[in-house]
């Protein structure tokens, strides 16, 4: 049987990476009772379906969170900055902070940073236009043990709230949740910043299973960045010497650097590069 699957995955993915993913598979399938037959996970992958949505799961740092189609999965050069951003701000239950990530998708970014930073020390809010991604942030937050709201109970806590709304919007933020969780003194995004030649491009097993809404930028891949700029412009919205972190596509990075430091709010600005040599991320300071 082994060797009929391995056979299978090898055909699309080449041999040493089918004896890798079929290894994790047989070890998710007799480790979980509720996944699909090691048969049913190796004809999936065989069809192109990303791997993290058959396992259901993807490390990102410390957390194994669930993935499900069709939001989309974490990245490792997404967990790579996070982590540095972990690093790179230092909050205590002294000094709290607010955090909004715009397009939350997994809840990846904020969980992360709930997770690194002390109890007590964020509050954090993510906004996205899916349900199906706001449902799967909520999974994962329950998970990660955050939760919506702190008890007063049980000590300090970090805690993780959503709504559903598009940032595009001309309105946005408006509603009392997003409102409420003003003003912020960190933003985080990875908006969608695929180009639609870019689109066009890419693997059937991203277009065919991640959500189009999570990957689309609009045609030169930079409207979310534009609406990401029209909110830096409103004092309101946030506290002194706030933080943006934004990741970037490919050759974006010194673009969208211009687009927030066309605001007249940025105080200094930096690109930070991923492990595989990419400018991979955006961070301003207000």
């Amino acid at each position: 049987m082994t060797t009929r699957l391995l056979a299978s995955l090898t055909r699309v993915l080449g041999v040493p990476q089918a004896r890798q993913e079929l290894k994790w598979m047989q070890q998710a399938a007799s480790a979980s009772a509720t996944l699909s037959s090691l048969d049913e996970m190796v004809r999936r992958r065989s069809l192109g379906e990303p791997l993290q949505y058959i396992l259901g799961t993807q490390p990102f740092g410390p957390l194994n969170l669930l993935t499900r189609a069709p939001t989309l999965i974490p990245r490792p050069e997404t967990e790579h900055w996070v982590m540095q951003l972990a690093g790179t701000v230092s909050p205590t239950p002294q000094t709290p902070i607010g955090l909004l990530d715009l397009g939350t998708g997994s809840g990846c970014i904020p969980l992360l940073l709930c997770h690194l930073w002390p109890a007590g020390s964020v509050q954090a809010h993510g906004v996205d236009i899916s349900p199906d991604a706001l449902h799967l942030a909520s999974e994962n937050a329950a998970l990660c043990g955050i939760p919506s709201a702190s008890d007063g109970e049980s000590g300090p806590t970090n805690t993780f709230t959503t709504t559903r709304v598009n940032f595009l919007s001309d309105d946005f933020p408006s509603g009392p949740e997003v409102e409420n969780a003003l003003p912020i003194d960190i933003l985080t995004s990875n908006p969608p910043y695929i180009s639609w030649e870019e689109y066009l491009e890419l693997p059937p097993s991203v277009t065919n299973y991640e959500d189009p809404k999570a990957l689309f930028g609009g045609p030169s891949g930079l409207d979310f960045y534009h609406a990401i700029v029209r909110l830096m412009c409103r004092t309101e919205l946030f506290n002194p010497n706030a933080l943006v972190a934004l990741e970037v596509g490919h050759q974006q990075a010194e673009t969208v650097q211009a687009l927030l430091r066309s605001t007249g709010r940025v105080t200094r600005s930096d690109i930070w590069i991923d492990p595989w040599g990419k400018k991979r991320t955006v961070v301003a300071r207000m």
